[in-house]
């Protein structure tokens, strides 16, 4: 290429850029439209799809619609996480209007961390994060940050922790959680410094919450041991099971201690919109600092999360630092840039993929979905619970369904996993499992805005019809049954 001639422009006509927003569009309307028959997961033609992906950085470029030819099998081969009938795990569901808000996002591509960049558009970040913090019951006075899911949150919060209730030389800290509580608490306290020696593991009761009276004897033995409690972590809805630790009573020993008390609320805290989920989560608005993934109970894009904080100066002392070459775009006299408050000083514009929905729908619209997914999960639990092959290990606390097989003989474990193996492979559904006690356990997570009563019903009648099926086979029918059948 001559060096002397322009270079070829990455920016399109205004007629290209209508051109290609057109055919995203209708690639993305044509991906949504086919979301409920597409299977529940489907990644054999994964190596395909990635051995079509594999070439060296082109030096010419492709269409747009080759590009996304290209593209389309590798979307296709993969879990079907914004479908009806993804019940595993915790999915997120990546609602259209949040869509919308990304392509604006990254077409004006605006910088909010740093207030004087976007002054509006930063103010519109805050403001949302005050709508957050209103709805967990928090004060005006409350703050935070978006940031990229609930590890990201813990992790803030954790070093949060350390900046007010330690020194410099922290290593004789100590933090408390359930054995329940989610993995990437232990990460972000080691990414925190804190050596294994620090965590505390609290046992929980019979239905899997934090035990207050097992908690309180650790912080008096670590106290008497010459240790430093700091920062206890409850659990607003565990992965596993969807368990609420007592909310109230241990934030009222978190301040007896002296104690920062964290809520990881990243799945459960939207619950508190819904009429029948509000109780649960009482006390919640107590805490100095709460963890939400709005990519899960308000159905948004993965990598949408927020840490709340009563306190926000107590981000800015836990994260801020001076840069030199960002003087002219300093805070002003009661302001902060949001780069104080975070670990991030770049990233995109997240704050706009939770207001537009807001926004478009109104909070009215996801307290109406979130109540029915409570009621889908209360009817699913119901079903298990009638089913002699299966059992209900708990009432659900929020909308997860935790259960056990049964069979009349034979392994549990083994036939618990060769259903969820059979269910499966129907890939209408797809649901997981988790491990509790050593014990292997099937659950059904609800919590897509795409997911109805006819999906969750379609489930469990796959559960019960393989149970069955399985049931009759001479590797796991009852002595009794096996001679009737003439085995």
């Amino acid at each position: 290429m001559n060096p002397t001639l322009p270079a070829p422009s990455l920016d399109p006509s205004p007629v290209e850029l209508e051109r290609w927003l057109d055919v995203a569009g209708a690639f993305v309307v044509d991906h949504v439209a086919r979301l409920a028959t597409m299977p529940s997961f489907d990644t054999g033609a994964a190596p395909a799809a990635a051995a079509a992906l594999t070439f060296p950085a082109p030096e010419a470029g492709r269409s747009l619609e080759e590009a996304l030819a290209l593209l389309k099998p590798a979307i296709e081969a993969s879990f079907n996480t914004a479908g009806p009938g993804y019940l595993a795990y915790i999915p997120g569901g990546g609602i259209p209007s949040a869509g919308v808000a990304d392509l604006v996002a990254c077409m004006t591509n605006r910088f909010v961390n740093v207030t004087a960049a976007a002054p509006a558009l930063a103010r519109l970040e805050g403001i949302t994060l005050g709508w957050l913090a209103a709805l967990m019951g928090y004060p005006a006075t409350a703050g935070g940050i978006f940031t990229s899911g609930g590890s990201l949150s813990n992790f803030a919060a954790i070093v949060a922790a350390r900046e007010a209730k330690l020194d410099e030389d922290f290593h004789d800290g100590v933090l408390y959680f359930s054995t329940q509580t989610h993995t990437c608490v232990m990460k972000a306290a080691r990414l925190a410094g804190f050596p294994e020696r620090a965590l505390r593991r609290i046992p929980t009761d019979a239905r899997l919450r934090m035990d207050p009276a097992a908690l309180v004897a650790a912080i008096a033995a670590d106290r008497a041991a010459g240790r430093r409690p700091f920062l206890v972590v409850a659990n607003a809805g565990t992965t596993n099971t969807g368990a609420i630790d007592p909310l109230a009573e241990i934030a009222v020993i978190a301040r007896e201690h002296g104690l920062w008390a964290h809520a990881d609320a990243a799945y459960g805290g939207f619950f508190r919109l819904a009429p029948s989920g509000a109780a649960a989560l009482a006390g919640v608005e107590a805490y100095d600092s709460i963890t939400l993934d709005p990519h899960k109970c308000l159905f948004l894009p993965y990598g949408t999360g927020a840490l709340l904080v009563r306190d926000p100066k107590s981000l800015e002392r836990a994260h801020a630092s001076e840069a030199s070459y960002l003087q002219d775009v300093a805070a002003a006299a009661g302001q902060t840039n949001f780069t104080d408050l975070s670990p991030e000083l770049s990233r995109d514009f997240r704050g706009l993929r939770v207001w537009l929905p807001l926004v478009m729908h109104g909070v009215g619209a996801f307290r109406a979905e979130l109540e029915e997914k409570l009621a889908l999960t209360r009817g699913a639990a119901a079903r298990i619970a009638a089913e002699p092959l299966f059992e209900l290990l708990d009432e659900p606390q929020l909308s997860i369904v935790a259960f056990r097989a049964r069979p009349p003989a034979g392994d549990p474990d083994r036939f618990g996993e060769e259903v969820l193996q059979r269910v499966n492979a129907r890939r209408r559904v797809f649901l997981s499992s988790t491990r509790l006690d050593e014990r292997y356990v099937l659950r059904i997570c609800t919590v897509s805005f795409r997911t109805h009563a006819e999906h969750v019903d379609e489930a469990v009648d796959a559960l019960i019809e393989e149970a069955r099926a399985l049931a009759a086979t001479p590797a796991y029918a009852s002595g009794e049954a096996r001679r009737s059948a003439g085995t």
